[in-house]
């Protein structure tokens, strides 16, 4: 297909879900639409052939355009963030291996049809043990910014059965796919959060499930117990050290990415870096959601992306990329928040960064929102190019 034809079809694509698809989703509230959503994908991984239907679709929508970020050359620049594919929680660890070995549960749902749709995907966060996540309403939808808000607390499955349940499907995992493993919320002691990160990694090694890279997660503003939302430069160099070595011991070169929080200062995106570059971490993504009143209660707070997030989001990568200019260190940023259309990808694109993650989008642009964005951004490329050198200078 041309790069018109394409055009054009997408164009088709985007406008049907704004004026058909969107106003329908959006009759029901975003909690609703989240669990319509999960139920679909549950249903469309079960059916035959439609991995196969949404390849095709995704060949069709977008070209291949190789991009090496994060010691990973990827097909496309935009990745799906962690957040959609981490899965059911559960009370134990007795029950989400009781749903994976016996029932067959799928407790991961989307984990096929996703990555065939969309492209690279992040799966998790997964945590050492399962959690169950914060109960009632923890899902949100702000339309005068396009953006979303969360406190669902981490729910998934945990790293055992998350690892055993995607070894199973091993033979139908995506090409390009990261895994996100995260601290436990809650937990101060340092020598347990390494603990549990080492037997989070090893449980996926062990498995035979090895992504294209791992990204710790060490900072998550969605839970009620972990208030704090980021790590300490002591606690992030033991932590990414204990992940690197443990991959080096086993004779594994899946790069280590860290996911970072955004309304950091200029002396800890330092510090941060200072660690991450001693610990080998080759990527940060930048940034996690930004931690916003709880819509149902103005005393807890609730993670904020999309829109929302793209103003903290940047200033985060602006000072992430002046803190590298002045050190050696030999880190990639991936930008993650408020990428909507191609002038907010281009934004990043203007301060150095090459490829994106995105999680909003789909809601406020729909299944294809990588394809489209991507799309508009070549649409204007020579225009955003200039101003990235011009930035860059």
């Amino acid at each position: 297909m041309s790069a018109a034809a394409k055009s054009a079809l997408l164009q088709v694509i985007d406008a049907a879900y704004r004026q058909v698809a969107r106003p329908l989703i959006f009759r029901r509230s975003a909690q609703q639409s989240h669990d319509d959503l999960i139920r679909l994908l549950r249903l469309l991984d079960r059916l035959p052939l439609t991995a196969a239907l949404a390849s095709v679709l995704h060949r069709l929508t977008i070209d291949p355009k190789p991009i090496e970020v994060g010691g990973v050359v990827l097909s496309q620049r935009l990745i799906l963030a962690a957040g959609l594919m981490k899965g059911d929680g559960f009370a134990d660890e007795a029950a989400a291996m009781r749903a994976v070995t016996q029932t067959r549960r799928n407790i991961i749902p989307g984990w096929r049809i996703v990555p065939a749709l969309a492209g690279p995907v992040e799966f998790g966060s997964f945590t050492r043990h399962p959690r169950l996540g914060n109960r009632g309403t923890v899902l949100w939808r702000h339309e005068d910014t396009q953006s979303t808000q969360n406190r669902v607390g981490l729910r998934n499955s945990g790293a055992r059965a998350a690892a055993y349940f995607l070894s199973q499907g091993r033979n139908h995992l995506p090409k390009e796919y990261g895994i996100n493993i995260a601290v436990t919320p809650g937990v101060a002691d340092i020598e347990r959060q390494t603990r549990e990160i080492v037997e989070s990694l090893e449980f996926f090694l062990d498995a035979g499930v090895l992504p294209s890279w791992f990204t710790l997660n060490i900072s998550c503003p969605n839970t009620e117990d972990d208030p704090r939302g980021y790590q300490v430069e002591a606690e992030t160099r033991q932590l990414c050290g204990a992940f690197t070595d443990c991959l080096q011991s086993r004779s594994h070169d899946i790069p280590l990415w860290i996911k970072a929080s955004p309304h950091l200062a200029p002396e800890q995106v330092h510090s941060l870096l200072r660690a991450a570059s001693e610990a080998g971490v080759k990527a940060v993504v930048a940034t996690n959601t930004l931690p916003l009143p709880c819509p149902d209660d103005p005393s807890l707070s609730a993670g904020a992306g999309g829109g929302a997030l793209l103003d903290e989001a940047l200033a985060a990568v602006r000072h992430l990329r002046a803190a590298l200019k002045r050190s050696s260190c030999a880190i990639d940023l991936v930008g993650c928040g408020g990428i909507l259309d191609g002038e907010t990808l281009a934004e990043y694109q203007a301060l150095g960064v090459e490829a994106g993650q995105y999680w909003s989008a789909l809601v406020y642009r729909g299944p294809f929102a990588a394809a489209i964005i991507e799309s508009e951004f070549a649409e204007h490329e020579p225009e955003y190019q200039r101003l990235q050198r011009e930035s860059l200078a």
